[in-house]
């Protein structure tokens, strides 16, 4: 193979705002499988991924959790890779549009844009939505909504830079004219032409009211608004406009972005605009694939419909995980995650059709042959019948992965699986060995099982990373055995077998799926409980606060030593009577400890005497004396109480474990 043979893949970079769910899980490992699968054919790949960092949304959460945006970030990323490690994608690169080589380039591009006239200042008028990063004018809202993601928009006006998108317009519609494979599945686009055909506005490019975000260098109270700052990821991880890496001569264009259909518009509009303004080439081909949906809705944390790789990855493998998203999923349209789906899929193929047939074969080499069988002619149609298969899987597979039909791919390789297992009950080598005179016809068998197994276990390598090696060393293979120059029949004179665990072992559905509805649950309720909290606190924030009743005249400035001359202390109230002269007052005789003293208080309108008597409250002990009504009686000293918000009063109490007589400090 050509030295010179390279493929360039890309996942959209993540928006970390939270940790990512299955649905992002999906994207990244079908952009895996098509990077091993070129591997195996001998090119120099170059797999991108990571995360677009900047923006509102980031902004507002690290306010919330009481850090600044990069520390918030830095630790959502790191769950990323995490799950990325957990899973088995094989990313040559890792980009963070954090990353200083990064906003280096994202600024040189921004300032010949500008230069160029490509880029200029205006205002904008209209709607943004939040949590999309998009803008909207009144035509394009759906019930005046987001026509994206359904959510509120609010209303923005602001200083901004925009790029002459609707300069491209013309070009664009030729670019898909001359290149249909450029935007897919053909449904896609036909959207992106009706776009553009509508009318294609100029696109807003920088925002004001947003800090965190790469400076446009020659306005610094602008940050770059999120579509340059990340469609420029797929250039600047290569080294253009920065000194980081040099591979932009020898991957550029891209072969292949894969995105989510939801942000198409910009990956097939915007980005091939901004390239051509740029005179750089344009990507060969860019797919938006559908929504992993779940409940018949697309995944969301808010809604509480989404779902852990990581757990799944723990419960049932990764493998396992993988083989579900790439098999269920039909590439290009929405697919459906159910609990029931991913059972089935895992029982039915991996363990009930792959793993019973490698089981079955090693177990009966063993039996029969002590381990050991090797290349013995078929005899029957039906030996050429699976031969045959077996050497056109490759091609078909190949064609599939070339066209990004992966589900495809993988029924092709199960085919031949299904088809050795049916080839088992057809040949019956149970009944072979019972009679010497068959044991060529039984090793015929054996062998014939066994290179089936070897080259779908070299095919499946790029889907089951961790599987197809097990498969190899139960067939007494190494890791040099899974090379995609070795799947015609017969490539593998002789096998010396090795039993094994269990590939994937069986799974009781009942069981499983009564677990997984109580996750399910769960999860719901405490999205639930997230959401409800979160609407109060927003309707306790946009409820205005009622005018404060409380007086904050102040008194005269004292000294520390004078208000230590004041003497608090805990008193017990030992009796306590409404006075006939007076409505307000109470007359409390109360014990300091020492001696009982008489305090007359103004507290009767919201205290009876029965409330208090008995209670352990605070004084002031050496207030001096004070005549009242007339004389009749002498306060000897003052309570604590505070006003409260309706106008009432409030008397601090004190527990039965402070003694009568503390000093209050």
């Amino acid at each position: 193979m050509s030295e010179h043979k390279t493929f360039y893949i890309t996942t959209p970079i993540y928006y970390p705002s939270d940790k990512l769910h299955i649905g992002h899980s999906y994207t990244t490992v079908a952009c895996d499988a098509l990077a091993r699968f070129k591997r195996m054919q001998g090119y120099d790949v170059m797999f991108l991924t990571g995360t677009d960092e900047h923006g509102q949304k980031i902004q507002d959460k690290a306010a919330d959790a009481g850090v600044t945006p990069k520390e918030y970030v830095d630790k959502i990323v790191a769950t990323v890779k995490d799950l990325w490690k957990l899973l088995d994608v094989s990313y040559d690169r890792f980009i963070r549009t954090t990353d200083d080589y990064h906003m280096e380039s994202c600024q040189k591009i921004f300032t010949k844009l500008y230069e160029q006239g490509d880029i200029y200042k205006g205002e904008y008028i209209g709607h943004y939505c939040k949590p999309c990063e998009s803008f909207w004018t009144d035509s394009q809202l759906v019930d005046g909504k987001c026509p994206d993601c359904g959510r509120e928009v609010y209303d923005a006006h602001e200083e901004a830079y925009f790029f002459k998108t609707s300069k491209y317009a013309d070009r664009l519609l030729k670019l898909y004219e001359e290149n249909p494979q450029f935007i897919q599945p053909e449904s896609r686009k036909n959207e992106m032409i009706a776009f553009i055909k509508q009318g294609l506005q100029d696109t807003c490019v920088s925002r004001t009211s947003v800090k965190w975000g790469i400076p446009v260098p020659f306005d610094p109270k602008h940050t770059m608004y999120v579509w340059v700052d990340a469609l420029s990821n797929y250039i600047s991880a290569l080294g253009y406009g920065n000194e980081k890496y040099h591979d932009y001569d020898k991957f550029w264009p891209a072969d292949l972005h894969m995105v989510g259909k939801e942000i198409l518009r910009f990956h097939t509009i915007l980005w091939p605009a901004m390239l051509m303004a740029l005179d750089l080439p344009l990507p060969k081909r860019v797919f938006g694939h559908g929504w992993l949906l779940m409940n018949g809705g697309k995944m969301s944390k808010s809604v509480g419909n989404v779902v852990d790789p990581v757990i799944l990855c723990d419960r049932y493998g990764v493998d396992a995980i993988r083989y579900f998203l790439l098999r269920e999923i039909p590439f290009g349209n929405d697919g459906m995650f159910t609990n029931e789906a991913l059972i089935t899929r895992i029982n039915s193929d991996l363990a009930n059709d792959l793993g019973n047939l490698l089981s079955r074969t090693v177990a009966m080499c063993e039996k029969y042959f002590g381990g050991t069988v090797h290349n013995v002619a078929g005899t029957e149609a039906i030996d050429t019948e699976l031969e045959t298969m077996v050497n056109e899987l490759t091609a078909k597979v190949t064609a599939d992965m070339d066209s990004l039909t992966i589900p495809q791919a993988l029924m092709e390789i199960f085919a031949v699986i299904q088809r050795a297992n049916k080839y088992i009950d057809e040949t019956a080598p149970w009944a072979l060995a019972k009679d010497e005179a068959n044991k060529a016809r039984l090793e015929s068998v054996l062998y014939h099982l066994c290179e089936a197994l070897r080259v779908c276990g070299i095919l499946l390598n790029a889907y089951l990373p961790t599987t197809a090696p097990k498969m190899m060393e139960q067939l007494g293979l190494d890791a040099s055995a899974l090379d995609l120059t070795k799947t015609t029949y017969g490539a593998q004179e002789t096998y010396t077998v090795h039993k094994g665990e269990a590939l994937f072992p069986r799974i009781d559905v009942a069981k499983e799926i009564a677990h997984l509805k109580e996750e399910d649950e769960k999860r719901k309720a405490a999205a639930e409980a997230a959401n409800k909290a979160k609407a109060e606190a927003e309707k306790k924030a946009a409820t205005p606060a009622e005018e404060s009743t409380v007086d904050f005249t102040h008194e005269e400035e004292i000294d520390f030593d004078t208000f230590c001359k004041v003497e608090l202390r805990v008193a017990e109230v030992r009796a306590c009577e409404n006075l006939k002269e007076s409505k307000k007052l109470l007359h409390l005789t109360v014990f300091d400890g020492e001696r009982e003293r008489c305090i007359l208080s103004g507290i009767a309108k919201w205290f009876k005497p029965e409330d208090l008597i008995g209670k352990k409250i605070g004084i002031v002990c050496n207030l001096a004396p004070r005549p009242m009504m007339k004389g009749k009686y002498v306060s000897e000293g003052m309570i604590f109480a505070a006003d409260t918000a309706d106008g009432g009063c409030s008397i601090a109490f004190y527990g039965d474990d402070t003694p009568v007589g503390s000093r209050i400090h």
